[in-house]
């Protein structure tokens, strides 16, 4: 499982937090490739989103391999429906901290282009999410996914936490 884990970490959000914030960095001349880091108050606030971030990144890949007999990849998606911890909030909590540490990513290297590939990526998640995913999360799972799907908001957290029947 471990070697799993690790090609799907350093493809997927490898890929989203650091290979193509480099060359988004690269290419518009951003630290550190010539710009300076942000300020006290941005870096701070970084820190902020970030911890919190990693910590949920990593409490939903731990549920994904425990629970789920899986990794977050779709060449490698979990065998079991995960409806715990964070996912009884949220359909998609490991994509959200993505998202999250992306815009602190913006925030600590004072980077317009970042932000914007924070709103980009968000866009293209949701518009797989709801045309790829999803169909396939109903086709694997039936009704169990879809009354998860009707209950469980899949960007914006809801407060109780779903209950799903057993």
């Amino acid at each position: 499982m471990f070697w799993r884990m690790l090609k799907t970490v350093l493809i997927l959000p490898g890929s989203a937090l650091i290979y193509i914030p480099l060359l988004i960095q690269w290419a518009t001349g951003g630290w550190p490739f010539g710009a300076p880091l942000g300020s006290g108050l941005q870096i701070s606030l970084a820190l902020v989103l970030a911890i919190p971030a990693f910590a949920l990144a990593g409490w939903t890949m731990r549920l994904f391999t425990g629970e789920g007999d899986g990794t977050p990849a779709p060449w490698d998606p979990p065998r079991n429906f995960v409806v715990s911890g964070p996912y009884r909030h949220v359909r998609n909590p490991m994509l959200s901290s993505v998202i999250i540490l992306i815009v602190a990513e913006a925030l600590a290297t004072n980077s317009l282009p970042l932000l914007i590939w924070a709103m980009v990526f968000f866009v293209l998640n949701t518009l797989y999410f709801a045309f790829s995913e999803e169909p396939g999360l109903e086709e694997r799972f039936g009704q169990r996914y879809r009354t998860y799907k009707t209950n469980v908001p899949r960007w914006v957290p809801r407060l109780s936490p779903f209950e799903p029947l057993k």
